[in-house]
């Protein structure tokens, strides 16, 4: 039975495998590139490209650039007199008037590394080699974004702060259009990452102004918090829901090729990265397009909605808006903001098991409070699910360790024979009543749940800069010391003392050798899983040997 031998083998191989190219998927870089990008100032450019030419709202949406002095809106006007400065507690924004753009969003509950001296994580930034920035505003028929440029608000102070015991910051961006005012609202609140984005629109004119709100990310590929290494990089695309998709991903790559546009009632569109993310979230009871776009040949992308036609009959007041979220990939909250934007936080297919396997880790960390501690109740409380289907492959391998010495004598007597050996071979399993198999189903029946919590565990923002105990200050980077990773090889040497010798002596050195590739595959993950790891090791091997030495007193 070899090839049951090899298949398991192989299968270890091809866990290390995927293991290996998920980590470097993931794996961040959190020193100078972030520390460079932080301290970048933010680019004021002197105006903005006005909409591109087509009779299609999606389409007449704004695009930046570097245009020329020339265009009205910015005249007369210092480009440090245009950016505003809002600060809340959870959230450092900075807003262009020019346009009302979004062009700099820091979070300071997360920093960029882990230091007490360290700058907040920069999401959003507008500077001579980035562009990651919100834009929102009004295009049709009295649009204030037009081919001709984009409106200059003003603003009665640059420099706007959350005040203590406020539950609610309100900033306006003030414009007259003839004979209507426009105010561009921004709300903010205590703890939250989504913001209001609102147009207040009074129409003290003869005649009725309409026109239709358009919201959009725009992003350059410019990754300023991730080491370009080896192998596959983190995911940092465009995600939206569809019609027919709860979930959709489209990368830079497919937007290279073609647009993107749907039509959805709600709906929302979002740009994703490892642990943070930023969306836009319109009116859930219109129907908006979407549409996702590259810039002619330019390195920047779009991903934006236009709402239905707002129409403000003369001597009235309209409103229209949507909202903004930008900050962690914090699932509960998102799951509250609009339907599906929970998903971005990707479990992949796996997403129904990981689901509740990260509500179990939450609820325990809300009484340990420590998301290491949490990691290994958890890992406990797994491995008490699966005791007895576990106890049934520890019990299986523990009679094929007792009948070794039986299966070497036939190899010895049929070796030359393979059919024969076979043919003996399931003879003696048959008496024996020994299933060689079962070892390996049990642990095939738990692959889901293992992978599941492998990706809960990479997902969580909750473990970024999260400390455990002593010298493991981030549960989300590898140990620096390496202890983790060698306590879980020595707990796997001694699992492989538990288990059959394979009769192939090739077979028997590979098992000998895993051991050490595992610690030096894990040296390279994060503390959080290498702790799960190893605690599931330490339980199975406890399980493993209690099992084992009583099948071999003949009491199992």
């Amino acid at each position: 039975m070899d090839w049951q031998r090899n298949l398991l083998i192989a299968g270890i191989i091809a866990v290390l495998a995927i293991l290996f190219v998920r980590w470097n998927e993931f794996k961040d870089d959190r020193s100078s590139l972030q520390e460079s990008f932080v301290k970048e100032a933010v680019v004021v450019p002197d105006a903005a490209v006005a909409p591109e030419a087509s009779g299609d709202t999606t389409e007449a949406i704004p695009d930046p650039s570097t245009a020329t002095d020339a265009n009205e809106p910015i005249t007369g006007t210092s480009s440090s007199s245009r950016l505003i400065s809002v600060v809340t507690d959870v959230l450092e924004v900075t807003i262009d008037t020019y346009g009302g753009d979004i062009v700099r969003i820091g979070l300071p509950e997360h920093l960029s590394a882990l230091s007490e001296k360290s700058d907040p994580f920069i999401l959003l930034n507008r500077t001579s080699s980035q562009t990651y920035i919100a834009q929102s505003g009004l295009v049709g028929a009295n649009g204030t974004d037009t081919r001709e440029g984009r409106p200059l608000f003003h603003a009665d102070a640059t420099d706007y702060h959350l005040e203590h015991g406020s539950d609610l910051l309100e900033v306006d961006l003030k414009l007259t259009q003839g004979d209507v005012s426009i105010i561009k609202r921004f709300s903010f609140r205590r703890g939250d990452y989504l913001m209001g984005v609102d147009y207040l629109i009074d129409n003290k004119g003869p005649d009725t102004w309409s026109a239709s709100l358009f919201g959009q990310i725009q992003r350059n590929t410019f990754l300023p918090d991730v080491k370009k290494g080896m192998g596959m990089q983190p995911y940092v695309g465009a995600a939206l829901t569809t019609p027919e998709e709860n979930y959709k991903k489209v990368k830079f790559s497919d937007l290279d090729e073609k647009p993107f546009r749907i039509e959805k009632m709600g709906g929302w569109v979002s740009m994703v990265q490892h642990y943070f993310i930023s969306a836009w979230v319109p009116d859930q009871q219109l129907l908006n397009k979407f549409n996702l776009r590259k810039l002619g040949n330019r390195d920047l992308y779009v991903l934006g909605f236009t709402s239905p036609v707002l129409q403000v009959p003369a001597g009235e007041i309209g409103k229209t808006g949507a909202s903004f979220y930008a900050g962690p990939k914090d699932q509960y909250r998102l799951e509250k903001i609009s339907p599906y934007l929970d998903l971005t936080v990707d479990y992949g297919w796996l997403w129904w098991v990981a689901k509740p396997i990260f509500y179990t880790l939450t609820l325990i960390h809300d009484l340990v409070g420590n998301w290491g501690w949490s990691i290994i109740l958890l890992t406990i409380l797994i491995k008490a699910l699966f005791f007895k289907l576990s106890a049934t492959s520890y019990r299986s391998m523990a009679k094929m360790r007792k009948l070794q010495p039986e299966m070497a004598r036939l190899k010895d007597l049929y070796g030359d024979d393979r059919q024969k050996l076979s043919q003996e071979m399931m003879n003696f399993y048959k008496k024996e009543k020994v299933n060689p198999m079962g070892g390996c189903l049990p642990m095939l029946i738990q692959m889901p749940v293992f992978i599941a919590l492998y990706w809960v565990l990479f997902e969580s923002v909750e473990l970024r800069h999260a400390p455990w105990i002593l010298w493991i200050k981030d549960l989300s980077v590898q140990d620096p010391y390496f202890v983790l990773p060698v306590l879980n090889g020595i707990s796997m040497f001694l699992s492989t003392l538990l288990q059959p010798v394979p009769p192939d002596p090739t077979q028997a050195k590979v098992m000998k050798i895993m051991p050490v590739a595992f610690s030096f595959l894990f040296a390279f993950f994060p503390a959080g899983l290498v702790i799960y790891w190893t605690v599931n090791s330490v339980l199975s091997i406890l399980q493993q040997w209690i099992i084992t030495r009583r099948i071999e007193a003949g009491s199992g």
